[in-house]
């Protein structure tokens, strides 16, 4: 697991998207996973950016996304889907249908959930996931809990999280919805590579857990510890629980041409 503490959002945004320029230029036609939330903004500004400038192209790429609300209408501005494409599909060069994510309003969810997972197979597999995570420790919506051998599937959300979420819906709790999709802790780990960003003092638990804690089901991005390629960026105030965060600025410091992604 590779710790890197970085000073701001800004900078991780442009170390992350140094990975992902890296990655399609020696495949083009790369598959991105896609995280939602206010941590990975910074990373999509900047590849939007590079994007108008020409200097990277996802006209071959494709993406799945995270996860997705379950019931929320289609043109709900909180939908998953409306933001990933607020915030970057539409900034970028995506070809048409090449962004996909769960569908929080099929009829039939298992069969959509095993429907989603095929997609991801018959595309080859993510190269490169990007996630956040949240203050009780999950990624995506795998709860407190989840089994570590999950699948894409219907998670039922805890009450931390749908507070964490009411920002996003007028500060309402009663609006948040109470359901999702999301793709499992073992889909996540299938990825070829993982990259994790947390920002703020409110995730510095549990990013503790996830780099120097067990592993555990209670917190469920510890499962990330066990995975081969898995890259963690934060700010000092995420970083602050850290047993071990000398050791980590200084492997960073020592290496000024680190080529870690």
């Amino acid at each position: 697991m590779e710790v890197v503490i970085l000073p701001d959002a800004a900078t991780i945004g442009g170390t992350a998207a140094d990975a992902v320029a890296a990655l399609l230029d020696r495949k083009p036609d790369a598959v991105l996973g896609l995280a939602t939330g206010s941590s990975p903004l910074a990373i999509y500004d900047e590849l939007a950016a590079r994007c108008a400038a020409g200097r990277i192209s996802f006209r071959q790429a494709r993406a799945f996304t995270l996860d997705e609300y379950v019931g929320l209408p289609a043109d709900h501005p909180e939908r998953y889907r409306n933001v990933i494409d607020t915030v970057f599909v539409s900034r970028v060069d995506f070809g048409p249908d090449t962004v996909l994510g769960p569908d929080g309003l099929a009829t039939d969810i298992p069969a959509a959930c095993a429907a989603y997972e095929d997609a991801i197979r018959a595309a080859g597999g993510v190269d490169l996931q990007i996630v956040g995570i949240g203050t009780d420790g999950h990624i995506a919506f795998n709860e407190p809990g989840s089994s570590l051998a999950s699948r894409t599937r219907i998670k039922t959300l805890t009450r931390q999280t749908r507070l964490d979420n009411a920002r996003f819906f007028g500060d309402d709790l009663d609006a948040v919805p109470t359901h999702c999709l999301t793709q499992g802790l073992a889909t996540i780990m299938a990825a070829r590579h993982v990259i994790l960003v947390a920002l703020g003092r409110s995730k510095a638990e549990a990013v503790h857990h996830l780099v120097e804690g067990a592993v555990s089901a209670m917190w469920p991005a510890t499962i990330l510890q066990h995975h081969p390629h898995v890259t963690v960026l934060l700010d000092d105030a995420a970083a602050q629980r850290l047993q071990l965060i000398d050791y980590y600025r200084e492997t960073y410091r020592s290496k000024p041409d680190w080529q870690g992604f």
